[in-house]
Order: structure tokens, then sequence, then C-alpha cells
């Protein structure tokens, strides 16, 4: 046997160099220390302000001008929580918004996947030309069409038939919910674009197969649709609910243009430190017409417990739901 069959090749590890994995461990060190930093830095200013109305809610009105205060306050109270909730009539406001927003989400989430459903899978003239109509509505501003939307339900006609069979114009339906359900039901509410956007791109990725199983079967559209198709489509169905949900209960300005009148937190917030001024007074056992000014920081202790009182249901959900945002 040759020489060379018989050899061997070794290899000698190189020796590990100390120097050098004290080097890499400090780099390591060094980066987990900023980003945590940099994540505590942007989050405390995110909350920074939650954490000021916290501080406010739970302070007594002897600690306002106390100088040494800060955050925590020396004297804990309840107090500002039980003046807001009266001055806002907490209790059936919070539970007719949640209802409202609810039956909206509700409408505008089926409303919005039927619609992004028969954009991905049914062809049909100037069906292209229609979609990009329905992107551009998240891009049109909504002051343009503050003027035709109020004119639209001031006198509500549909195809005409009211003036049609009486002659006179259509029913007002402002400061009524029917605006808001109407454009809900008929995938024409609030950020409407966007969610047929999401629906339809979803639907899109889906595998016709699945479809074509289903019309084997004997299903039709509308079946395929609820009995197939949006099932599983949870992904999509828990992003526009959350996201219509926060933004229905927050939005004030077609509640404002709609439902002046109706009572919802969005507007109960945006009146809030007038009626704190005018109601304080009452509530301290004062008369309506004593003239007695009530002090601006105390006014501004009051408004700032009722906007964490109007945030507090959308900070629960959050807490149940934040798993499912991506």
């Amino acid at each position: 046997m040759a020489a060379s069959d018989t050899e061997r090749i070794v290899v000698v590890p190189k020796a590990d160099d100390p120097m050098k994995r004290v080097r890499n461990k400090t780099a390591d060190l060094l980066y987990s220390i900023f980003r945590y930093a940099l994540v505590i830095g942007i989050s405390f200013i995110i909350l920074y302000p939650l954490f000021l109305k916290l501080s406010v809610t739970f302070k007594d009105k002897q600690d306002i001008y106390n100088p040494i205060i800060y955050m925590i306050p020396q004297h804990f109270t309840l107090e500002n929580i039980r003046i807001a909730a009266q001055v806002m009539d907490y209790v059936p406001l919070i539970a007719n918004t949640l209802l409202f927003v609810a039956i909206t989400t509700l409408l505008t989430t089926v409303s919005c996947a039927l619609a992004g459903y028969g954009f991905a899978r049914f062809t049909f003239p100037g069906s292209n030309v229609l979609f990009v109509l329905v992107i551009l509505t998240i891009l049109v501003p909504t002051s343009t069409l503050m003027v035709p939307m109020y004119l639209h339900f001031r006198s509500f006609d549909f195809l005409g038939i009211i003036q049609l069979f009486t002659g006179k114009e259509g029913i007002n339906l402002l400061n009524t919910y029917w605006p808001s359900m109407i454009t809900a039901a008929t995938a024409g509410g609030l950020k409407a674009g966007l969610f047929i956007y999401i629906f339809r791109q979803f639907f899109k990725g889906m595998p016709k197969e699945i479809e074509e199983a289903a019309l084997i079967d004997g299903a039709g559209g509308f079946r395929t649709f609820a009995r197939i198709m949006l099932p599983n489509a949870v992904s999509p169905l828990i992003t526009v609910i959350l996201f219509c949900f926060v933004w229905q209960y927050n939005d004030t300005f077609y509640s404002a243009l709609f439902m002046s009148e109706s009572p919802l937190i969005s507007l109960k917030v945006a009146s809030l430190p007038a009626q704190t001024n005018q109601l304080i007074p009452q509530l301290m056992g004062f008369g309506s017409n004593s003239g007695m000014k009530v002090d601006p920081n105390y006014v501004a202790m009051i408004v700032d417990t009722g906007i964490l009182l109007a945030i507090a249901p959308l900070m629960i959900l959050y807490l149940f739901v934040q798993r499912y945002f991506v």
C-alpha cells in the first residue's frame, strides 16, 4: 500500500481567543442595553400623557398648588372620578356609545368583506376601474365630502322614490343614527376603502380550488362566501373589527356632522370643558346663578379625569386583543 494511502490529515483546532469572547459578550451587552433603553424611552414618551392623567385623576384639590408634587399625589381621592362621571352622565353615555359603535362595526365589517370578496373573485366590465376608485376614497379628505353628505342625508330620498310618489323632499335623517348605519351597511362608512382593500387582498390570496369544490357541491356565491371564505378570514376580520371599532369610537367628524345632538362619547369629550365649568358649582351645592368662579386648574383636573374615563374602554379592549395585532 502506498504511503499516501496511510497518511491521515489531522486538523488541529485553533485555540479559542479569550479576548475575542470578551469583546463579543461586551458588544452584545451594549447592544442589549441600547435596545432596551430605546424601547423604554419611546414607550415613556407615548405613555407619559396617560401617566399624567392617572396622576391627576387621583389628586386632591389641595395638591394642585403643592410645588413638591410631580406625579404621585400626597392626598388620594376618588372625588374627581365621581364629579367627572356626573358631568358626563357616564354610565348611560358609555352604554349608548358602545351599542352604537358595535352595530356600526358589525355592519361595516360585513359589507366591506362582501365588497372585498366581490373584487377579489368576480370580474365584470370596469371592475378594475371601480376598485381604483375605491382605493382613491382613502386619499380623499373627509372635509371635502361634508357638504354633499350633509345635503344628501338632510333630504334622504332613495332613488327619488319619495319625490316621485309624494312630490315632497326626502326624509331628514340628521340628528339620528341612520346616516352612519346606512353608510356602514353599504360599505361607505369611515375608512371603508381601506377595509375593502384589506379583504380584497386576503381573498385574492386564497386558493381557487376551495371555491371550485364548493361549486361542485352546489354552493352559490353567497353561500361560498358565508360558509367557506368568511370563516377562513379570521385574521383580516379581527384587524378590521379592531380598527373600525377604535376609529368609530373616536370619530368626531361624522358624529358632529350627522348626530350633533346624540349622546356619544366623542361629542361629550369635545364639550366637556364648557359643561364642567357650568355644572361644578351645582355639584358643589351652589346655584347655577351664584356667579361662583371655579378654579381653572380644578376644571382641568376634572376634564383630564373625564378624558381618562372616555378612553378606559379602549384600554380594556386592548388588554384582551393585543395578541391579535399584527
